[in-house]
C-alpha cells in the first residue's frame, strides 16, 4: 500500500524568529486532496552530560507555553547550517558551565511529527570539566545535578515532563542496562 502524500502547494502563514507556519495542500494516497498545517523549526540538540559520579547535569527553567518551571537536560536551537555536535558543545557550556572530553551520538528525536518538522539530536557527554556558565541574555536557568537512577524515577513518576529529556535519559539508562548491541555499550560505563 502506498503511504506517501504528494505536496501540491505550500503557503506560508507566518515566518518568525524561531518558527515558521505553513499550510500545505497535499494529495493523499487515495487521490483525494487534504490540508496539512506544518510548523517549521530549525531543530535542536540536547546533551545528557554524565559526571564521573553517575550524575546528570540538568537545568531548571521557566517555560512560557506551559507557564511552569521544567527540569530539562541542557539544550538549544540549531543555527542555520550549524553542525549539531557544535551546537551541543556550546549549549552544554553556556547552560551548565561544563565542557566534555567525549561526546557520543544517541540518536534523533521527532518531538511531534503530526504537525512539526523539528528534529532534536541527542548526545551523551562524558569526561566533564568545569568551565564558565554563560547563558544567553534572555535565558534564566538554574543548574541541577541528579543521579541517573533518580532522573529515571522522576521521569517515571511524572516529575520530568520534557520529551527530549525523557528520551535521552531513558535511552542512556537502557543502554547502560545492556539494551542494544555491544558497540553501543562502549563508552557508556
Amino acid at each position: 500500500m502506498e503511504l506517501r502524500e504528494t505536496t501540491k502547494t505550500r503557503t506560508y502563514l507566518y515566518r518568525g524568529r524561531i518558527i515558521n507556519l505553513r499550510n500545505d495542500e497535499v494529495i493523499l494516497p487515495n487521490g483525494k486532496p487534504a490540508g496539512r498545517e506544518v510548523v517549521e523549526h530549525p531543530g535542536g540538540v540536547c546533551v545528557a552530560a554524565l559526571t564521573d559520579r553517575d550524575e546528570l547535569l540538568f537545568v531548571r527553567q521557566y517555560r512560557h507555553p506551559y507557564e511552569e518551571i521544567l527540569l530539562e537536560l541542557p539544550a538549544g536551537k540549531l543555527e542555520p547550517g550549524e553542525d549539531p555536535l557544535v551546537c551541543g558543545k556550546r549549549e552544554l557550556e553556556e547552560e551548565t558551565g561544563y565542557t566534555a572530553a567525549r561526546y557520543r551520538f544517541l540518536g534523533q528525536l521527532y518531538p511531534s511529527p503530526g504537525y512539526c518538522a523539528e528534529i532534536i539530536h541527542m548526545y551523551l557527554a562524558t569526561g566533564l570539566s568545569p568551565s564558565r556558565m554563560h547563558p544567553d541574555e534572555d535565558e534564566f536557568l538554574e543548574p541541577v545535578r541528579l543521579p541517573l537512577k533518580e532522573a529515571v524515577c522522576r521521569i517515571l513518576n511524572g516529575e520530568i515532563k520534557d520529551a527530549k529529556t525523557q528520551a535521552a535519559v531513558l535511552k542512556l539508562y537502557a543502554l547502560r542496562c545492556g539494551a542494544g548491541d555491544s558497540d553501543r555499550k562502549e563508552g557508556l560505563q
